[in-house]
Formats: C-alpha cells, sequence, structure tokens
C-alpha cells in the first residue's frame, strides 16, 4: 500500500488518540482555510474596487485597524505618536 493510499485509510485509534476525531478536525480546519483564503480574496477585491474610485486602501487598512481598537488604546498609541514625533522634530 502506497504512503498516499495509508493517508487515506479507515482512521483508527493510535496511542489513545482517536483517529476519527482528529481526522474530522483537520477536514474542518482544511474547510476553514479554504473559506479564508476566498475571504482574502473578496477582501483584495473590495479594497481595489475602493481604490478604483480614488479611496487610498493604506489608509483604509489603518481605519480598520483604528476602528477595532478599544478607545484608550487608540488614545495611548496618538500619545506615543506625538510624543515620538516631537523627539525627532516633526511637529
Amino acid at each position: 500500500m502506497s504512503q498516499l493510499q495509508e493517508a487515506h485509510s479507515e482512521p483508527a485509534e493510535v496511542g489513545g488518540v482517536s483517529g476519527e476525531y482528529l481526522q474530522s478536525y483537520i477536514e474542518r480546519i482544511e474547510r476553514l482555510e479554504e473559506e479564508k483564503t476566498e475571504l482574502a480574496s473578496d477582501i483584495r477585491e473590495v479594497f481595489a474596487e475602493a481604490k478604483g474610485t480614488g479611496f487610498d486602501p493604506k489608509i483604509m487598512r489603518e481605519l480598520l485597524k483604528i476602528r477595532k481598537m478599544e478607545q484608550h488604546e487608540l488614545d495611548e498609541k496618538e500619545s506615543m505618536l506625538h510624543l515620538y514625533r516631537q523627539a525627532i522634530g516633526m511637529h
């Protein structure tokens, strides 16, 4: 039996590990990875569409990061940016 055939044989319990459960998890993860790839492609398309209408995708990505932040995190980030800018003479 080839390695490929062995990889697709019936799951077994080996060393206390249930092959059936493990296979189920692996297959679920594979499906989710496929969905993630498709979603990433969809997101790239939306950014391309936005760019085509004049929006800057880099700025949009920054806005998305900011929207995920808690207010105190954003305040801290802005404070540190201001401090660092002052330290290097950028007003």
